[in-house]
């Protein structure tokens, strides 16, 4: 019995959380909620048997033990009387559909009014689960810090009184932007760590995804689905982007065969999906550029002229530098080193940022010109805090002081 609750637990936890949020109107409250109505489930399920809705069960009773708590608290404060009646006179939990209240958590976690690092802390512990030490550990920052950033954005939530809804009409756009910048903030640290000891992080890019399943399935934006097809393109890549010894494998370097083709043809499909709707914003991009990648054999059989063509929409849509920086690497593949070099060397704003300067560095060892390579490596090796980075850029040091 015990391992069938935890099973409910682990199906529904964040669920049921999502909708006492919006019975309760309070993150803590509901937190406080969600575990008496489990510990009442661990008390009472095995002599009463599992309900036909333990979903159901469990908002119901995590609401009037959140109503009881609040009116033993109006003993020494009456205003809590006031409360505990307005909650207890308010909409049965059921009254609105669960998965609409996810759906409102994540755009309340994800507001705009919210620090960008606020919103990732607050969407992985609220909307994923995931504990303040394991957030903390994620984002290489101290429990502490981590713990009062949420602590502050909640209150911010209360104090601002940010609405617990999906938006509607042209106030959508703005925050489903910002809501999948934060997925993909999450997927990103996941796959591609910004520091650390391992080339990806494979519970962060999992809960990105499984974030993003939820909005498509809930929100079927055309963007939406762009992002979760880029994410499930690049995820597809994990386990070939390091070798046994947890080193770094270049794409040009990697093993096909180990690349994950379920989620690839996965991938591709939300791609087309996306592209049909016409209206098309970064991610879709993107994950049309990683599908390009993914149908190739091999580096040397991809399409590198589409890939620059669509680098080039992606550029008119948003003038990023870093944009601008893969759109050269591309370059270099299609006409040659050269070229992309000269793009890389116009591109001013990426001093401080390490793929700058091991692009170059490439370039630079392809060209012959060991000396300038190995100065771009060192350049690069300087400002990267990722262990297996650091390491290959270090290989790459060391190959060009032998050669």
């Amino acid at each position: 019995m015990q391992q069938k609750i935890e099973a409910i637990y682990r199906a529904e936890s964040r669920r049921v959380f999502a909708t006492l949020v919006r019975l309760l109107g309070d993150f803590d409250l509901a937190e406080e909620a969600l575990s008496d109505a489990f510990r009442a489930a661990l008390e009472q399920w095995p002599t009463e048997g599992i309900p036909d809705n333990p979903r159901a069960w469990l908002v119901s009773t995590g609401r009037f033990k959140a109503i009881d708590a609040i009116r033993r608290r109006a003993r020494f404060d009456p205003l809590e009387e006031d409360h505990a009646e307005t909650l207890a006179a308010e909409e049965r939990p059921d009254a609105e559909p669960i998965e609409d209240d996810r759906l409102r958590l994540v755009f309340t976690c994800c507001h705009p009014a919210l620090a960008q690092d606020a919103q990732v802390a607050l969407t992985l512990r609220e909307i994923c689960g995931l504990t303040t030490e394991e957030i903390a550990h994620a984002f290489l920052t101290p429990a502490p810090t981590l713990a009062q950033r949420i602590v502050r954005a909640k209150n911010k939530i209360r104090d601002a009184r940010i609405p617990y809804e999906v938006p509607g009409g042209p106030q959508l756009a703005e925050r489903l932007d910002a809501v999948l910048r934060v997925i993909y903030l999450v997927f990103n640290e996941g796959y591609s760590p910004s520091a650390g000891a391992s080339v990806t992080r494979a519970d962060l890019s999992g809960e990105a995804i499984r974030l993003a399943r939820l909005l498509v399935d809930l929100l079927p934006e055309p963007e939406a689905i762009g992002l979760l097809g880029l994410m499930l393109l690049q995820e597809s890549r994990r386990t070939a982007r390091s070798s046994a010894d947890g080193d770094l494998v270049t794409l040009e370097e990697q093993d096909r065969s180990r690349w994950n083709s379920a989620l690839i043809k996965e991938g591709v499909a939300l791609v087309e999906r996306a592209l049909a709707w016409r209206r098309f914003g970064p991610y879709t991009l993107q994950a049309a550029i990683a599908a390009v990648h993914a149908e190739a054999q091999s580096a040397a059989t991809t399409d590198w002229a589409q890939i620059v063509a669509l680098y080039d929409v992606l550029l008119g849509l948003v003038a990023s530098p870093v944009i601008a920086l893969n759109r050269a690497v591309a370059v270099a593949m299609r006409d040659g080193p050269e070229s992309g070099l000269a793009l890389i060397d116009r591109i001013k704003e990426l001093g401080n940022y390490h793929l700058t300067h091991a692009a170059r560095a490439d370039l630079l060892r392809r060209l012959g010109r060991a000396k300038e390579a190995r100065e771009a490596y060192q350049r690069a090796l300087k400002l990267a805090q990722q262990e297996p980075e650091r390491r290959f850029l270090e290989r790459r040091i060391a190959e060009l002081q032998k050669a």
